[in-house]
């Protein structure tokens, strides 16, 4: 392989990796816990656009629903990391990224 044909592939992986992170903002997921009594909707950017608490936890003691509330955002933090490990595995091939990797965004 010469130095063009990799520049060429490099440019590729540029482009594709720009509409990954185009794609990011609208892939959505919703982190749950507490059997769905809590649930968070995040995108690929970890923005929260949507928080549900069941209303029989407002009668609760504000502790459990705080740590709930935690518990779902973490659920749908690894869900999107997942989701983007997926994604960087099928855009580099199955080549795997060293630890601590992260796509940037």
């Amino acid at each position: 392989m010469n130095i063009n044909e990799l520049m060429k592939q490099a440019q590729g992986l540029q482009k594709k990796m720009e509409a990954m992170q185009e794609d990011a903002e609208k892939n959505i997921v919703t982190g749950e816990s507490g059997a769905g009594m809590v649930g968070i909707e995040m995108n690929g950017k970890h923005n929260v656009s949507s928080l549900k608490i069941d209303p029989s936890l407002l009668t609760e003691e504000i502790e459990l629903l705080e740590d709930l509330i935690i518990a779902a955002i973490n659920d749908a933090v690894t869900k999107i990391d997942k989701s983007q490990k997926d994604n960087m595995s099928d855009l580099t091939g199955g080549i795997n990224m060293p630890p601590g990797f992260k796509m940037p965004f």
